[in-house]
């Protein structure tokens, strides 16, 4: 198969992005000053991989000036990570501002400007602050919701003059579906109704966050753009039978529509309401709240996107006995021969970039959007480390450029793409995988001090990134 050459728009950004407590290390940070992940962690750090967890991570925060310098080289327009909303203050109710920590994201914000490099700032990216977790069960409190927005103030003022790219959250529906959805994470509640309230409270925070960041008109004053970042499952159905097709518009109304029709337009779906009301986990909410999301729409969404969902009509009879659960409409799909990273075992398939950004032009007005994270981890890659020390992650290339491929389609059918952020700059530690799986364009080596290596992925990124074209498969399709 020959190869084509795919040109990249001038003003498409290309960077990379990561977490706060992915990354940072638990190095100044105050024993009052956990997060819900570092409270998991103490509370069942077996499960992590080899017990490697957000302790240490990549030692982020005394390193991020060699690591800037590494974004420098590898070219990088812009770099996202968060703010841990958990380290940033000593006192939650109060919004008390930990001056040493708030210093360290100063200068972070500084150098990455200083070299070329725009900062992209998430507010929560599942940094919610244990004592808040514990005390009042997390964001399915409406109170943690106004001390969000009073932590997200305090933040406003100190880098509103510097950040131009704000978002919320980090793919908001995760934790809670992982805890109280499916019960597979510390501590292990299955709670259908808790998780539907985590859901409209976090979809409140982000209108509240937009109608506080329009009041400090950082938009108008310095040219600031808010948004969220979230991680729509792109969903097939097994064929095109009624049934089938039903099976996914309830995943799809479940797990994507329940953030991006509120996030985007405004509101939610009327199905919705309907479907929650017949299982008795409709969220607590009031007329005034659904007035304040309707008028305080994000800038713009970074989405996260991976691999596909396929799902199926239900074969099998519902145990009534149990709580709802989503998938009393579906069952998951297994497409057969289809194309697998085995490490994650994730179905490889390019195409949801094109069919994300159609949709995003069909359904959500082609509102401003970009790919906040997209990436492959992969086992044991030192393996693939040749004689001068360099991985040679060419299966990463390959990835990259094949998704690349699509979403660069779509932008050339008038999708409103404006970049593409690759999941990670540096491998990071993730929820229970820690660094079983790596991300990034750069090394971390565990076993020669966390010292950071460039990956032949990063040389490759450096070029796309400079010459604004690739190579990828020139497939019939590709036209």
């Amino acid at each position: 198969m020959t190869n084509v050459k795919v040109k990249i728009p001038n003003d498409f950004m290309l960077g990379a992005a990561v977490s706060a407590w992915q990354t940072e290390g638990w190095v100044g940070k105050k024993e009052s000053q956990d997060s819900y992940l570092d409270l998991w962690y103490k509370h069942n750090k077996h499960v992590w991989h080899n017990g490697f967890g957000p302790a240490i991570a990549t030692n982020f925060y005394e390193r991020y000036e060699e690591d800037i310098q590494n974004m420098k080289e590898i070219g990088l327009t812009h770099f996202r990570t968060s703010i841990n909303w958990s380290r940033f203050l000593v006192d939650y109710k109060n919004a008390v501002v930990d001056e040493e920590y708030a210093s360290y994201v100063d200068d972070v914000i500084n150098k990455l400007i200083q070299n070329g490099i725009e900062p992209m700032i998430c507010l929560e990216h599942y940094e919610v602050p244990a004592e808040l977790f514990e005390e009042y069960g997390g964001w399915g409190s409406k109170h943690v919701v106004e001390l969000f927005i009073a932590y997200a103030e305090k933040v406003f003022e100190r880098y509103g003059d510097r950040v131009k790219h704000w978002f919320t959250f980090n793919e908001p529906i995760v934790v809670q579906t992982r805890v109280y959805l499916d019960a597979i994470r510390w501590p292990f509640e299955q709670n259908t109704k808790k998780w539907m309230q985590w859901n409209y409270n976090k979809g409140l925070a982000t209108a509240k966050a937009v109608k506080l960041f329009k009041e400090m008109e950082l938009k108008g004053k310095y040219g600031a753009k808010i948004g969220v970042i979230l991680n729509p499952e792109v969903t097939y159905a097994r064929s095109t039978a009624e049934h089938d097709q039903q099976a996914a518009k309830m995943y799809d109304l479940f797990f994507n529509r329940v953030f991006l029709d509120p996030s985007i337009k405004g509101e939610y779906p009327k199905e919705l309401f309907d479907v929650m009301e017949k299982h008795a986990i409709t969220f607590d909410y009031t007329d005034e709240e659904l007035t304040l999301i309707k008028e305080n729409t994000v800038d713009y969404v970074g989405l996260n996107l991976y691999f596909p969902h396929r799902v199926k009509a239900r074969t099998s009879a519902w145990n009534e006995e149990t709580p709802f659960h989503p998938s009393y409409y579906y069952d998951m799909f297994e497409l057969p021969g289809k194309k697998m990273n085995p490490y994650r075992g994730w179905e490889i398939y390019p195409k949801i970039m094109y069919d994300m950004g159609v949709r995003m032009k069909e359904e959500y007005g082609n509102m401003e959007w970009f790919i906040a994270e997209n990436g492959m981890g992969v086992e044991n890659e030192k393996r693939f480390r040749d004689d001068s020390n360099i991985i040679q992650d060419d299966y990463r290339i390959e990835f990259i450029s094949e998704h690349l491929k699509w979403l660069l389609k779509a932008v050339d059918e008038g999708v409103n793409c404006i970049g593409y952020m690759l999941w990670a700059f540096t491998d990071n530690v993730s929820p229970m995988n820690a660094f079983k799986n790596r991300y990034g364009l750069v090394e971390i080596d565990l076993e020669d001090n966390r010292n950071r290596h460039l990956k032949k992925s990063a040389y490759w990124y450096k070029e796309l990134i400079e010459s604004k074209e690739f190579e990828a498969e020139n497939e019939a399709v590709y036209k």
